[in-house]
């Protein structure tokens, strides 16, 4: 039997999906089938990229929600399956930085707000797909190599990512049994909007580029095929797992 890389018909949440790595598995996803709905804090930067894929001929519902906030994302889940009757899959992505620079200099309010969204946000995602997925499924959370070894100047965001791997392990030893796969992917340094002051500074890309096998960063097109392999049946026995997208960066 070949392997099932399709999603037609399959109704995924997408967070953080009005830009970068959100927007682009999203956009994966809707060209593999799915009717996508996509979330993010403001509705206008998800109006135009759900326009986009319906003029392509895909599925697309925007719906604004704070993934920190627990009411935005039982919202989320309740308008989605108003729309359309199902939940399929859901792509944990929505995340924050707001520090950059030594762990000890971090204050509360920044703690707070990066597990807020980062953790918390992620577990209130899956609770609220999981109470109402009915058929089995699949979560996808989006952590980072930061969350892996030590992150220079990101270490609380890496404390975060650390976390996400972890809750991947523990809530796919727990849903499996209802036919709920959980996995992770861990993407290395991709040029986005959130990443921008990193592969804008020289040194820090450098340093990164340097450790890579195929010297250079990535695009976020470049992190949808192992989020629509992740969602797909052709992963039917994939989870628990974090799948690293860093060009090689790890692996030495």
């Amino acid at each position: 039997m070949p392997a099932d890389f399709t999603l037609t018909d399959r109704v995924i949440v997408v967070t953080g999906a009005s830009r970068g790595i959100g927007e682009a598995i999203a956009r994966a996803a809707a060209a593999a089938g799915a009717r996508v709905v996509l979330a993010a804090r403001k509705q206008e930067g998800l109006d135009g990229v759900a326009a986009s894929i319906r003029e392509g001929g895909g599925t697309a519902l925007a719906i604004a929600a704070h993934t920190g906030k627990p009411d935005d994302i039982e919202a989320l889940f309740d308008k989605t399956l108003a729309e359309f009757g199902r939940v399929d899959g859901l792509v944990n992505n929505a995340a924050t930085n707001v520090y950059f620079g030594p762990m000890l200099g971090i204050d509360e309010a920044a703690w707070n707000k990066i597990f807020e969204v980062n953790v918390k946000g992620y577990f209130y995602a899956v609770r609220a797909f999981a109470t109402r997925n009915r058929g089995g499924g699949s979560v996808v959370n989006v952590a980072s190599v930061a969350g892996m070894r030590a992150a220079p100047l990101q270490g609380v965001y890496g404390m975060t990512k650390a976390a996400v791997i972890s809750m991947t392990k523990s809530l796919a030893m727990e849903l499996g049994p209802g036919g709920i796969r959980v996995n992770a992917i861990a993407p290395g340094l991709v040029e986005t909007r959130f990443a921008q002051a990193l592969v804008d500074d020289e040194a820090i890309r450098s340093h990164f580029v340097s450790r890579t096998f195929l010297g250079r960063h990535s695009q976020p097109h470049e992190m949808a095929g192992a989020a629509v392999y992740l969602l797909s049946d052709a992963s039917s026995y994939t989870t628990g797992q974090t799948i690293v997208v860093d060009g090689g960066m790890t692996a030495t």
